[in-house]
């Protein structure tokens, strides 16, 4: 069966990926797989740690969307695809991948997921998370400051020179291409489990676990 590809996208720290993971939990185990396209930041091993540190992460560009796009289509054909993992400290590829066989339902997430064409173009559902900026902002904090070794400064410097317009951009106006939209993330137990029911029904007696 060809794969149901969910694309989930929102402003960082909007709780897609909490939306992401309880799609996952509702569903059978061996049947769903999350593809973050955080993972496909290109490796930019060509210029310093301190050079890395300064780019502009939040834009399109930044990211090896092609490379996602051809993992998709390869996985819609039956293929396993290869994975990059991405080292947030660091700012570079690890040397390792992760292998991800087909399952019946491939989620894709991440900020920039219906900007580009190509991408939308392999998505069947797209849902778009959609939480107010002063949560967002506090989240990243916390998550940057605990999970990636980050700095308060860092993070206020960052915030303001490329998350903040890069959301304004990019991220917010690529609402439009969603087919549903989540307020508040995580804590929208109703609008999740009405993408989770579309989804058994779309996929059928498999999904029912």
């Amino acid at each position: 069966m060809r794969p149901l590809i969910i694309g989930v996208a929102g402003g960082s720290g909007s709780g897609k990926t909490t939306v992401a993971r309880r799609i996952v939990e509702a569903l059978p185990p061996a049947g769903v797989n999350i593809l973050e396209h955080d993972a496909y930041y290109r490796d930019r091993g060509d210029i310093s740690y301190e050079e890395r540190c300064g780019l502009n992460f939040d834009h399109p560009e930044s990211l090896e969307t092609e490379l996602l796009v051809e993992h998709l289509a390869a996985l819609r054909e039956g293929a396993a695809i290869d994975v990059p993992r991405y080292d947030f400290k660091t700012h570079r590829r690890a040397p390792d991948s992760r292998r991800v066989a087909p399952t019946p339902v491939v989620i894709v997430e991440g900020i920039l997921v219906f900007v580009e064409a190509k991408l939308r173009d392999q998505l069947d559902i797209k849902i778009y998370v959609d939480t107010d900026a002063d949560i967002r902002a506090f989240r990243r904090i916390r998550r940057d400051i605990e999970h990636r070794g980050r700095t308060f400064d860092s993070i206020r410097e960052q915030y303001y020179r490329t998350v903040r317009p890069m959301h304004l951009m990019f991220v917010e106006p690529s609402k439009r291409w969603a087919d549903v939209i989540i307020p508040e993330g995580g804590d929208n137990k109703i609008g999740i489990d009405l993408v989770i029911a579309l989804i058994r029904q779309m996929r059928g007696a498999e999904m029912a676990g």
